[in-house]
Order: structure tokens, then C-alpha cells, then sequence
């Protein structure tokens, strides 16, 4: 462990990328042309005190979800990934189970600044989103495991249920469950994550337990979800997904549904996320 170093390699990082590389439109008085530390603390979830921390190389030693976290926001090279996590004197994610975005998910994830986007990783855990997707969705990155997937968070938590119409979460939880499935089949017979999350999932829930045992495998390539924003009210959108070769992420985006609304609604959304963005 060398948290000093590691504060070093934070910053060296930092002033590397320019806020346009992250979907940030740069304010006329910038200083910097790199990032400033409150910019690389929301776009890991992280406070701008707790962060600040890290580069002064103070004792605060990141979990390995916020290393990944760090990773995604710095766009870091899988090597240089790797390099962080031992500055943290943490193991190195195995490459077939990490987090770590991949680049070209991440570069057409950058150039979607118009519509809520997401990366998804194939446990249902977001792993990238721009500022849009968190105007919708809230803040989903960085979350502890198991609360970072979205399967868990749905079959334990009502409040990501009423994130939708009820009519609508059968539908829905059904789709969650075919997708685990899919990954199930694409990942190692003994892999120890997915296992945890099925485990945890059926102790909380019976519908879980119920709906695994059906064995319904489904790709989601386009859907249909209507999302209360708890700001502007109903959305009826389309989601779009994007697989990797492998399926073990996928881009997720939103278009309007053939509704004059929503697409208004799409629109008030754009400016609801502007002021959070500038409140914080």
C-alpha cells in the first residue's frame, strides 16, 4: 500500500482528461483544462471531501468498489486500473469479473449527451452513465454489492418499484429474471458473484425463487418501461440496448415513445438534470 503514491497517480490522472471526454461542458472562468476534484467525486459517487482525501494521501483507504468507481471516472487503461488497485493495497479484479468499462461501450456512451444513458454490466450493475441517466434514475454507481444490482435492489426494496406503474412490475421483474439467466449461462458454472446475488435474492423474495426456478432466458434489445420521475411525472420511453461481443455489458439508452408528452417531458428533463448538475 502506498497511499501517498496513490494520491499522486489520482491527480496525475485527473489533469489528464478533459471535462468534454465525461460529457462536462466546461464553464468560461475554467482554470484547469483537466478535471477539477469535485467533477472526478460526482462522477464516482463520491463526496468531494472523501476525494480530496485521497489525493492528499491522508489514511482513507477506498474500497474496492469506489477503486472501481475511480477507475470509470478516470478512464483508466486496464493497466493503469490494475496499477491503482495495488497503490491501494487492494487484490486486482480478475479481468473476466471487473468492472472495468469496456472502451468502445465508453466512447459511445460519451457521445450520447442528448438522451439518458447507461453502461450495464450483465449482473445488472451500472458501471458508467451520463448525466441524463441520473436525472432519471438517480444515482446508481458505486453502490455496495449486492445494492449495486439492480435485481437485487428491485426483489428487496419497494422503492425501486415505484419507480414504475404497479401494472407493470410483473412484466417487469419476469425481464430482470431472464436476463440473470442469460448471464447465468454466458458465466463460469462456480462464478462466486452471481451465485451470492442468486442466494441473496431468493432468501428475500419468493417471486425471485419462483421466477428463476421458470427458467425464462430473454435478450432484451428493445423495451418499453414507463418511469415516474419524481420531479416531472410519468415517462414513456423506449429502451434500447447495445451488447458487447461477449454480452457481459450493454449500452442502455432512452428515446420517447410515439407521445407528444413524453417527448416533452424528455426534453424537461434535459433541464432538470442542467440544475442538478450546477447545484452541485
Amino acid at each position: 500500500m502506498d497511499l501517498p503514491e496513490l494520491g499522486a497517480f489520482l491527480r496525475s490522472r485527473r489533469d489528464r482528461i478533459t471535462p468534454g471526454e465525461v460529457g462536462i461542458v466546461p464553464g468560461p472562468r475554467r482554470r484547469v483544462p483537466g478535471l477539477r476534484r469535485d467533477e472526478v467525486a460526482l462522477l464516482a459517487g463520491a463526496s468531494v471531501e472523501y476525494y480530496t482525501e485521497l489525493e492528499q494521501g491522508s489514511k482513507v483507504q477506498p474500497s474496492p468498489q469506489m477503486l472501481g468507481a475511480l477507475a470509470r471516472a478516470l478512464r483508466l487503461t486496464g493497466d493503469e486500473r490494475d496499477h491503482l488497485y495495488r497503490l491501494a493495497g487492494r487484490p486486482v479484479p480478475t479481468r473476466a469479473t471487473d468492472h472495468h468499462v469496456d472502451p468502445a461501450m465508453l466512447a459511445l456512451l460519451d457521445r450520447l449527451d442528448d438522451t439518458p444513458a447507461l453502461i450495464v454490466s450483465d449482473l445488472a450493475e451500472t458501471l458508467a452513465a451520463n448525466h441524463l441517466a441520473r436525472a432519471l434514475l438517480g444515482e446508481r454507481q458505486g453502490l455496495p454489492w449486492p445494492r449495486s444490482s439492480q435485481v437485487y435492489r428491485w426483489f428487496t426494496d419497494p422503492q425501486q418499484r415505484a419507480a414504475h406503474p404497479a401494472e407493470d412490475h410483473a412484466r417487469l421483474a419476469e425481464s430482470l429474471v431472464a436476463d440473470l439467466r442469460m448471464a447465468a449461462a454466458r458465466r463460469a458454472p462456480d462464478d462466486e458473484r452471481l451465485a451470492d446475488l442468486v442466494a441473496r435474492c431468493t432468501e428475500a423474495s419468493e417471486d425471485f425463487a419462483r421466477l428463476w426456478e421458470e427458467r425464462a432466458v430473454r435478450l432484451r434489445r428493445v423495451d418499453a418501461k414507463v418511469f415516474v420521475h419524481p420531479t416531472i411525472g410519468a415517462i414513456d420511453l423506449l429502451c434500447h440496448n447495445l451488447y458487447t461481443a461477449d454480452g457481459s455489458q450493454h449500452l442502455l439508452w432512452f428515446t420517447a415513445r410515439d407521445s407528444e408528452v413524453s417527448r416533452e417531458r424528455l426534453e424537461l428533463l434535459k433541464v432538470v438534470g442542467a440544475e442538478e448538475m450546477s447545484a452541485r
